[in-house]
């Protein structure tokens, strides 16, 4: 597909949302008119009226798939090559497609990401080799030392199953609704949702948080969805808004990959040592960075973290319009590694406790990020809101769980006329 056919799916795509929104604004206008509802229909009134296969991008592009048999030296090494951020895990077991144990609780055991891997495999040799110059081609550094390092490349991906660096494998399908996916984003520490295919099984595309936010955001206009999002930072609670870890910019790459590897939020501030002013993050995002220039990587101890956030990316090839627009249409179907519409290293996100909610959650979109940094007026971070910070005010309750819903569903279900007590919806008659 050339940058015309993608800019036209584009419009296509924001021009059905904007067509959707409307019929759902006077759909729910004429519900709340109801004086009986069905519970259910109540529960799910809003998001069970956006199904996943609206979700613009979500069949774009076919999808890499791991096998817990793959070394993770050769899982990185896919991921890298084909450019794809993270991949789910299917299982060894070689099933016939018709196989009635051929289901995706039996295929997918996980879903992992290359930055994790990435750096796990850097924080074990460091224990040992420090540097491959004269080993390999171009580029080739880091998979050199690997092979020098059997026991740390060989190892199997599915021997890592219980560590943290999987995800759990928790999909949806395509005739799902939103609903479904806010329970799992708001109870799960995801990166993604899955979807998956009924009639094959298969892994057919992603559902990131950055494309959740921007569904959310097509519900600008309604009552409850505004009560909540207009509201000022100051007046919610967030996990890490009073902390941001950090790192100084005088300080070594190899220093702030061990930071960031550590930190398990995927993104860490860069701070100037002597005026403490924001200057920069280093996100998971940006680990390729350290294969495609192997001076960073043999020279992490020397090289100093405010040398590394000031690299220039490699945008040949791409149309920065095209593709910063197409960064939200594409968001659910694609997951890529090198994503040329985020924001520099040395240009990150930020808001204030003045800002709203929809403020942030809007230029969260824009910049195509998952995180935001908050500041005080002299530039100095204060703490961090993540995508999930944000998903998590909008999450429905949930009958069956400990879930309880945040203001957002509180009022929208206040509107139609019902509640939750004890774990129960209660609806007035």
């Amino acid at each position: 597909m050339d940058s015309r056919q993608m800019e036209s799916v584009m419009k296509d795509s924001e021009s059905g949302m904007l067509e959707k929104k409307e019929v759902l604004i006077s759909n729910l206008n004429t519900d709340h008119k109801k004086q009986h509802l069905d519970s259910g229909t109540s529960l799910q009134l809003f998001l069970d009226r956006i199904p996943i296969s609206s979700i613009p991008g979500i069949n774009n592009s076919s999808v890499l798939e791991l096998k817990s048999g793959d070394t993770v030296g050769d899982a990185i090494q896919m991921l890298y090559e084909k450019d794809v951020f993270g991949a789910p895990i299917g299982d060894i077991l070689d099933l016939d497609p018709d196989d009635d144990r051929r289901r995706f609780s039996d295929r997918y055991i996980g879903f992992i990401d290359f930055a994790s891997m990435f750096l796990w495999c850097l924080e074990e040799l460091e224990n040992g080799v420090t540097s491959a110059k004269g080993v390999g081609g171009e580029g080739n550094a880091f998979f050199a030392m690997l092979a020098q390092n059997p026991d740390i490349g060989q190892t199997k991906v599915g021997e890592l199953a219980k560590s943290f660096l999987w995800n759990p494998f928790f999909p949806v399908h395509l005739d799902e609704t939103l609903f479904r996916v806010l329970l799992l984003l708001s109870k799960h520490p995801l990166q993604v949702v899955p979807v998956i295919d009924r009639t094959n099984s298969n892994v057919t595309g992603f559902i990131t948080q950055n494309a959740v936010i921007q569904l959310l955001l097509q519900s600008s206009g309604l009552e409850w969805f505004d009560s909540i999002a207009n509201k000022p930072l100051s007046e919610f609670r967030f996990e890490n808004e009073e902390h941001v870890v950090h790192v100084y910019g005088d300080q070594s790459i190899a220093e702030g990959l061990h930071v960031l590897w550590g930190s398990r939020i995927g993104a860490i501030a860069v701070l100037n040592r002597e005026t403490n002013r924001l200057i920069g993050s280093i996100r998971s995002s940006d680990i390729y960075l350290l294969i495609e220039n192997e001076t960073f990587l043999h020279d992490r101890k020397n090289l100093t973290i405010e040398e590394f956030i000031h690299v220039e990316t490699d945008n040949k090839g791409s149309d920065p319009t095209i593709e910063w627009d197409l960064g939200a249409l594409f968001s659910a179907g694609i997951l890529r590694l090198k994503n040329n519409f985020l924001p520099r290293m040395d240009s990150p996100v930020t808001n204030k406790k003045i800002d709203t909610l929809m403020q942030v959650m809007k230029n969260m979109a824009e910049t195509k990020s998952t995180f935001s940094f908050l500041v005080d007026d002299f530039q100095q971070a204060l703490g961090v809101l993540t995508l999930r910070d944000v998903i998590v005010q909008f999450a429905p309750p949930c009958i069956d769980s400990t879930i309880h819903g945040v203001g957002f569903f509180e009022s929208a279900l206040e509107q139609t006329g019902c509640h939750v007590k004890d774990g129960t919806l209660v609806c007035n008659q």
